[in-house]
């Protein structure tokens, strides 16, 4: 299931400097999250696995399963909006694991998506959004007026952003010493810029919805790309330096002036 990965000069450097301890793995099939059997093959490629787990009271009666499950004792890796490429301290050393949904894409983003993983493993950020809004998960889950999984999507993407918050000034600095990766960071983000542009029209016509605007919006954070209101309150340093509360009463103040 697991094939470790060679790395490139300039992905080798990065993970040398984020994350020097980390193993990186080619997976065989693809995955959202690891059936537990395959989870704990990991254990054959690491020292230890220690599952992540967090109180069940910061959790609303109806959370997704798979948060449900996440929040356990279960070991449970890879989660809904996790993209093609997952990290995890959950084993020692950290794990950085390639899904073959990424075959076809070009092998730049791919090198930059490995990159992205390194610097968020150095940041030493909780693995899944449930570790940074804590019992604030609560509060977030009562401002969202959507079904149980929209309000999963938006609180991945508002965690998203968050750290999007503290890489990107890290990306913006390859430019001189690997500008391999800086230019895919500056390619991604140029693809999304229209997109990113257009996301008050296409919500208010109803083309897409709001979990998704959310998830486009703040995945742009990372590429400095300026975003429409409400998402460009959260391109702020008082979310970077706030975070789940800033989170929280954005959230609250959006919905109100949607049901408005």
């Amino acid at each position: 299931m697991f094939e470790a990965r060679d790395l490139s000069d300039p992905l080798d450097d990065v993970r040398d400097e984020h994350a020097p301890e980390s193993l990186v793995f080619d997976c065989e099939r693809d995955f959202e999250t690891l059936p537990p059997a395959l989870a704990e093959d990991l254990g054959l490629v690491v020292e230890t696995l220690e599952p992540a787990s967090y109180p069940g009271a910061w959790l609303p009666d109806d959370a997704p399963r798979l948060l449900a499950r996440y929040a356990s004792s279960d070991l449970t890796i890879g989660m809904p909006g996790d993209g093609s490429v997952v990290w995890t301290r959950q084993t020692d050393p950290p794990v950085v694991l390639v899904k073959p949904r990424v075959e076809g894409s070009p092998e730049s983003f791919l090198e930059f998506l490995l990159a992205e993983a390194f610097v968020e493993l150095g940041l030493d950020v909780p693995e899944h959004f449930i570790g940074f809004f804590e019992d604030e998960y609560l509060e977030l889950d009562r401002a969202i007026d959507l079904d149980p999984n929209s309000t999963y999507q938006i609180a991945a993407a508002l965690y998203d952003g968050w750290i999007g918050l503290q890489t990107r000034t890290i990306f913006a600095e390859w430019h001189d010493e690997r500008p391999e990766l800086a230019a895919a960071w500056q390619d991604a983000g140029g693809r999304l810029e229209d997109r990113v542009a257009g996301l008050p029209r296409a919500v208010a016509r109803g083309d897409t919805d709001f979990a998704d605007a959310t998830e486009l919006a703040c995945a742009a954070i990372k590429h400095a790309i300026e975003l429409p209101a409400p998402f460009a309150a959260l391109d702020t340093d008082a979310y970077r330096d706030h975070g789940p509360e800033f989170a929280v009463r954005w959230a609250e103040k959006t919905f109100d002036a949607l049901e408005e």
